[in-house]
């Protein structure tokens, strides 16, 4: 198992073993380089790595890169779904090498200050001391729709329509 750094990581294993979901935590000490023989063309860049491979026994397997949002205020307005140009590029990088049989995708995590209501969230759990709501998006439905949210921090977003309509718990990828 790979050493968690962050509470939204450690959550989101507690999440899978709690539900008795197969996944291999990948190691994030050091970024991938895709070699020249590959048969994934080679970007030339080191590649961002994603958090987990999770084993799905009805679809395709899920190459998840955990994205954890502090989640504050009674509505889905809040529900931030940023993430940065580097994770686009590396996670489509790493679908094309996994192959058939994977799909990409963001699970967005977020840490509810407040105990989640069930009318906001379709997946909570608690991990430790800290409430948590989970929505996965995968990355070919994410991709087409994203909107620039900062160039100088080069991250995109969907519009919280766009978001809400994809979002979906990540049961229901498995």
């Amino acid at each position: 198992m790979s050493r968690r750094r962050f509470h939204y990581d450690m959550a989101f294993e507690t999440y899978l073993r709690h539900k008795a979901v197969p996944h291999v935590a990948v190691d994030e000490a050091k970024r991938a380089l895709v070699s020249q023989g590959s048969s994934v063309p080679f970007t030339g860049l080191p590649l961002k790595n994603f958090d987990f491979v999770v084993y799905s026994q009805a679809g395709p397997n899920l190459l998840i890169d955990v994205k954890g949002r502090k989640h504050v205020g009674p509505t889905s307005r809040s529900l931030q779904n940023w993430v940065t140009d580097d994770d686009l590029r590396s996670l489509a990088h790493w679908q094309k090498i996994f192959g058939r049989g994977f799909k990409a995708a963001f699970a967005f995590l977020y840490w509810c200050v407040d105990a989640p209501t069930a009318t906001l969230f379709d997946d909570i759990f608690l991990a430790g001391s800290r409430w948590y709501a989970l929505y996965a998006v995968t990355l070919d439905d994410y991709r087409p729709l994203v909107r620039p949210r900062s160039r100088a921090w080069h991250t995109v977003n969907l519009p919280a329509a766009d978001f809400r309509r994809l979002a979906t718990p990540l049961r229901d990828l498995l």
